[in-house]
């Protein structure tokens, strides 16, 4: 069974701190690239960051660049989305999602797209950030 399940989610205030986990099962890393996507209340769904083990390679959204920071642990088989500084418009549910053979992220597309094209996706956990 493939499964993505997100954990870490929950309430902090404007320039806090949280740490998402992605634990994936079925697959292995190698094979997959991870996406973290978020959406909020009336909102398009939105890339996040994304991470390739098998071609070494991640990719943030620019409205993230420098505050947050996506990694793997492959004994684990975690991806992980290390949130700083945190903002109230970062407020979303945010997703995990897999992507075969890392097919998205080598043509530029994991971030973009909405995450159209994404083989797997885990239920999502919330964040919200208070002013």
């Amino acid at each position: 069974q493939v499964q993505l399940v997100e954990s870490g989610g929950g309430l902090v205030q404007a320039g806090g701190s949280l740490r998402l986990s992605c634990a994936a099962s079925g697959f292995t890393l190698d094979d997959y690239a991870i996406a973290w996507f978020r959406q909020a209340p009336g909102m398009e769904r939105e890339g996040v960051a994304c991470i390739s083990q098998s071609v070494d390679t991640t990719a943030y959204a620019d409205s993230v660049m420098g505050r947050f920071t996506i990694s793997a642990d492959k004994a684990k088989n975690t991806v992980y989305l290390q949130m700083n500084n945190l903002k109230p418009e970062d407020t979303a549910v945010y997703y995990c999602a897999a992507d075969w053979k890392s097919q998205l992220l080598v043509a530029g597309a994991c971030i973009t797209g909405g995450g159209l094209g994404m083989d797997y996706w885990g239920a999502g956990t919330l964040v919200t950030v208070s002013s």
